[in-house]
């Protein structure tokens, strides 16, 4: 079954918005897995403004499932998980003043940067994936390039779900496919939610992991974190 790696961002959002421990951020890691979540997803920025990279080292020890950290590869973002080793780093291609990611990488022109960082990781014992589109030339470039995974940026699907589901899947399914012929395992997310996340999953073949955050952590207010959890992981059934 397709993994379900809960991203936590939010909850340090709330927390840092007044200060102090509240909510803790360690605590809710551990409640996530306890409720059923197979991992645990961070993104620590550079300006801090919700994970800090204290919090991702005093998370990796307490992580019983998978450990996935996110985040523009810069030196000192590259420091830190080669510091920390969780299993997986996923590779985005945010300015450094992103609210959230917004785009996938352009495999062709940042070739020889992420082929470098890629190895460099690899060499550490940590799983890489970086954040695509659906274009199949950033596919082939992955493969291209010895990532283990590619994360598709499911934004388009969820914009287009209501409107029509079936053309808004379709070049997902192709670059799945693209993705699995190459030998790349394949994670997704962005807006994924309640509403569009089994339908997803259905229709992506060998579908490895999906990371959900903002929606999660939002109906988590009206539903409660257990029943939450348990509903987004009846949608990967």
């Amino acid at each position: 079954m397709t993994k379900l790696s809960v991203n936590i961002n939010k909850i340090a959002t709330i927390r840092n918005a007044r200060g102090g421990m509240l909510p803790n951020v360690t605590l809710a890691a551990q409640r996530c897995e306890q409720f059923g979540a197979d991992g645990i997803t961070v993104h620590p920025r550079p300006d801090g403004r919700h994970i800090t990279y204290t919090d991702v080292r005093e998370i990796k020890p307490l992580v019983t499932t998978e450990f996935n950290i996110e985040g523009y590869p810069n030196s000192s973002f590259l420091d830190l998980v080669k510091e920390v080793k969780p299993h997986q780093v996923t590779l985005v291609p945010d300015a450094p003043d992103a609210i959230t990611s917004n785009a996938g990488w352009d495999t062709i022109k940042y070739e020889s940067m992420l082929a470098d960082i890629i190895s460099d990781l690899k060499s550490c014992g940590i799983r890489t994936s970086i954040f695509v589109d659906t274009e199949l030339k950033h596919i082939e470039g992955a493969a291209k390039i010895n990532t283990d995974r590619i994360e598709l940026y499911t934004e388009s699907y969820a914009t287009e779900f209501l409107l029509d589901k079936f053309s808004a899947i379709a070049p997902f399914i192709e670059a799945a496919k693209l993705a699995h012929k190459s030998g790349l395992g394949i994670n997704a997310g962005h807006d994924l939610n309640l509403e569009n996340l089994a339908f997803f999953a259905s229709n992506i073949s060998n579908l490895d992991e999906v990371s959900i955050g903002h929606a999660l952590i939002s109906d988590a207010l009206y539903l409660g974190l257990e029943e939450t959890i348990k509903q987004y992981k009846n949608c990967l059934k």
